[in-house]
């Protein structure tokens, strides 16, 4: 390994460490790692393991912004409640609009035959 192979190592490191501190927000984390957004975004393409790492993030934030939202369940956020129920809990009834499915040939009888 070179040494030029090594220091992009260390740098793609940094920024996967800038990214989890940032909640995958790029332009932050490129602050940090000291990189420019192209850098970053050649990366995503030329670098399967890379990529994977970054698309890893996304979870990170995900959990992030559920913890808070629990947060405000807990302290009694009346929105923060009523949009998880409405999110997590359609099953039970908590949904603004009925979502209906139907198949047409059980209605009509008709089966349609396409070419």
């Amino acid at each position: 390994m070179t040494n030029s192979d090594t220091q992009k190592k260390i740098k793609k490191k940094a920024m996967l460490e800038a990214l989890e501190k940032t909640l995958g927000v790029v332009t932050p984390a490129c602050n940090l790692a000291d990189i420019s957004r192209q850098t970053h975004y050649r990366w995503l393409e030329e670098d399967k393991e890379y990529k994977s790492n970054v698309v890893g993030m996304e979870d990170i934030a995900i959990d992030f912004a559920e913890t808070h939202l629990h947060k405000q369940i807990k302290n009694g956020v009346p929105s923060s409640t009523i949009f998880y129920l409405k999110t997590k809990a359609k099953k039970r009834g908590y949904i603004e609009r009925q979502e209906v499915e139907h198949n047409i040939n059980e209605i009509t009888g008709i089966k349609l035959v396409s070419d």
